[in-house]
């Protein structure tokens, strides 16, 4: 076995596990927004379907990237699959980051840390 035929392999193991993470991130997501409707309303469980699946989403392109990636630096670098991988990473970067934008509600660049301010350290009595 030489290690085209391996990665290649490789490359497709990315290919399954990206394929079931989006299945099951799709049953999963319906099962939390079915319990979260029942508990809550339907607003609430469709917000929630959405977070849940857009996350899905997320991670799911991610992994079907590094397939991409494997695929093509390793089992065929030619310049016609180089530029056809930057264009595929371009579309998946566009959408993960469109989706992640959707899911939180504000530009990555906006959104506060969730940490509270560091307090300004006490001026000492003899600077005042």
């Amino acid at each position: 076995m030489d290690v085209t035929h391996w990665t290649t392999r490789v490359a497709q193991s990315f290919d399954i596990v990206g394929a079931a993470i989006l299945v099951v991130g799709f049953v999963w997501s319906i099962a939390l927004a079915i319990r979260t409707w029942v508990t809550t309303g339907g607003g609430e469980g469709y917000r929630r379907l959405r977070m849940t699946f857009g996350r899905t989403v997320l991670l799911g392109l991610e992994v079907l990237v590094a397939a991409d990636l494997i695929r093509t630096v390793a089992v065929a670098p030619t310049l016609q699959n180089v530029l056809v991988l930057a264009i595929i990473v371009a579309i998946r970067t566009f959408l993960s980051f469109s989706l992640e934008v959707e899911i939180e509600g504000s530009l990555p660049w906006r959104r506060t840390t969730g940490r509270a301010p560091a307090r300004p350290s006490a001026t000492p009595p003899h600077e005042r």
